[in-house]
């Protein structure tokens, strides 16, 4: 088990991490829906985007100066851009929904819902595998 210090110090490396992942899986999840429709992959697009922007503006605004010794502040800052992601989304997709007709509202929610859920489990399952060492290749005699 790491320490709190550790793991503190990789959290911003850690969110970093989960959003580049957000990115290639919104790419991948969209080239993946064309074969059902362009409104569709339109959709899916749209809504692995908002997920990526929401979080991208928490991870700004919870890690700019970060300091690890003022865990009540963080606390506060992270509550706050919680409440800042949610109206953010809440707009991103009414304008996407008034922008665009035709949009597909269970791919953009399931996509929106698989593009939060699954980077952050990935993201955590290799933070917490050990490193692998490189084994010395069998000498050939």
């Amino acid at each position: 088990m790491q320490s709190s210090t550790s793991t503190q110090l990789t959290q911003p490396k850690l969110a970093r991490r989960v959003l580049i992942l957000q990115a290639i899986l919104t790419s991948v999840a969209s080239v993946g829906a064309m074969p059902f429709g362009s409104l569709t992959a339109l959709s899916v697009l749209i809504g692995g985007s908002a997920c990526l922007v929401a979080n991208a503006a928490v991870v700004l605004w919870v890690f700019r100066d970060y300091r690890a010794q003022a865990p009540g502040a963080l606390l506060t800052r992270f509550y706050s851009a919680e409440v800042g992601k949610i109206a953010l989304l809440l707009g991103l997709f009414a304008a996407a929904f008034a922008a665009i007709d035709g949009l597909d509202l269970p791919w953009l929610l399931g996509s929106y819902f698989v593009i939060q859920v699954i980077p952050p489990i990935l993201a955590a399952q290799n933070a917490q595998s050990p490193p692998r060492r490189p084994q010395a290749p069998d000498q050939v005699r």
